[in-house]
């Protein structure tokens, strides 16, 4: 069959017919037409016009290996020939689900060896409510149900997800959070409190937690969850204090700990899971995208040693699951790319050499007088752009100043993300030193052109 050859225009008349994007202004995107990604290989996509983007997001935090690994498509074949679906209801299993298991029990924190598979990090969050409700009923409370979060916080977009999640514009759109769910402040030092001590401001954010506690019953609390760093929230680091207050207050008032590792695991903070860096002993642990470098869908949620035991020895039938939790082809490629990030020292490499180039590199972006602040942590970081420095405002509108920069940063041939006024960047993990020169320089480019085009006015 003789497959037509379409212009970018023919993909964006088509992408506007019948194509709904995720987290889009459609009226906005089918005016514009679609940026049609045809191709990519290491750290670089291609657009349909032949231009070439350095990924400064890994896709969407998730391509820890880089792209075109061959080893990954060839696991996918393999699985493909010899069981390219089984479910794992009805008390089957199959190979590739149970040699994942082996897989990420030995990767993950030494207290951490069940997993639960889903298909993304949205229902792997969704799991985690229903487990952790689960949990408490069969410890005989089962009135710990309500699960705190943050501010801001992104835990993925199905209903519990989105509830779970803290940005007010999700909510908006769905009457949500659903009941039993609660939010407490964010530990932005940044946007709330810059002037403060960071330290002290930790603990009082962390504070926020106990309050929160105690004004809806310590009895009726299950859980808290939160990502060790915010990634879609605008990588938002917690101060040095944050989490051992965090920690401490859980442990005071028999409140599981969920860590949102959806992003920040697999490498992204230079360590394994951000739960290492932070010295984190989470209850529930929900995994995805870097699980398997974007390659497959594929998520779940690794369950604690405690959590798993009453789960298994006191429970009955848990019932809840998915379709494809823990699919064969997903399995193998996610196994292989946990393969490769282990055989070839990926994740040492970048949290020793990489990362520290990366982070230092991007320090020298705060002295351009669009930026108020640089951070960052591994292979993440983020940038607020500010309409003055001394004394320090911030735009009216930062939103359409950061799509203005995010806009100009892809014309540049580099792909940032905008929160806001805030600009983050997430490159894979085989990042180059060179490549990290390039994002630099052209982020620096960007920042020049945002701020004459701000000017003019």
């Amino acid at each position: 069959m003789t497959r037509t050859k379409h212009t970018t225009a023919d993909w964006q008349r088509l992408d506007a017919a019948h194509h709904l994007h995720p987290f889009t202004d459609y009226g906005e995107l089918n005016a514009r037409g679609s940026r049609i990604i045809t191709h990519a290989d290491g750290c670089y996509v291609w657009d349909a016009d032949g231009n070439k983007i350095l990924d400064g997001m890994a896709g969407l935090w998730c391509v820890n290996i880089g792209y075109g690994r061959k080893e990954l498509a060839e696991a996918a074949y393999r699985q493909m020939q010899e069981l390219p679906y089984y479910n794992n209801f009805f008390q089957c299993s199959h190979p590739p689900a149970i040699e994942l298991s082996r897989i990420l029990s030995e990767v993950t924190p030494a207290h951490l060896n069940h997993v639960f598979f889903t298909g993304s990090g949205s229902d792997a969050n969704d799991t985690v409510l229903r487990m952790v409700r689960y949990y408490w009923k069969l410890r005989g409370k089962p009135y710990k149900k309500i699960v705190i979060a943050r501010e801001n916080a992104y835990h993925g977009s199905t209903v519990a997800g989105a509830s779970l999640s803290g940005m007010a514009a999700m909510h908006a759109q769905g009457d949500l959070p659903i009941p039993g769910i609660a939010h407490i402040e964010q530990p932005y030092h940044f946007g709330r409190e810059p002037d403060m001590d960071p330290d002290e401001f930790g603990c009082q954010a962390a504070q926020a937690l106990a309050r929160k506690i105690d004004e809806l019953g310590e009895c009726n609390v299950a859980a808290f969850i939160a990502e060790p760093i915010q990634g879609a929230g605008g990588v938002i680091i917690p101060p040095a204090s944050y989490w051992p207050e965090i920690k401490r207050i859980c442990a005071e008032r028999d409140i599981l700990l969920v860590v949102d590792e959806v992003i920040t695991g697999f490498g992204r903070l230079g360590t394994w899971f951000g739960s290492q860096y932070y010295d984190l002993q989470p209850d529930l642990m929900p995994i995805a995208k870097g699980l398997s470098s974007g390659y497959m869908p594929i998520g779940g949620v690794m369950v604690s040693d405690r959590v798993a035991r009453v789960v298994i020895e006191e429970g009955g039938e848990f019932f809840h699951g998915y379709t494809y939790s823990g699919h064969p082809v997903a399995a193998a490629v996610a196994a292989e790319n946990l393969r490769i990030l282990r055989d070839e020292k990926i994740i040492e490499r970048a949290g020793a050499e990489t990362a520290p180039y990366l982070q230092a590199r991007w320090a020298e972006l705060g002295e351009h007088p669009l930026v108020g602040e640089t951070r960052g942590v591994g292979m993440l970081a983020a940038l607020e752009l500010v309409k003055s420095k001394t004394p320090l405002e911030r735009f009216a509108e930062p939103g359409k100043v950061g799509t203005l920069c995010r806009d100009t940063s892809v014309k540049n041939g580099l792909v940032m993300r905008a929160v806001g006024g805030t600009m983050i960047v997430s490159p894979p993990l085989v990042i180059s030193r060179e490549q990290v020169d390039e994002l630099i320089e052209k982020a620096r480019q960007t920042l020049d052109e945002t701020h004459r085009a701000i000017t003019r006015g």
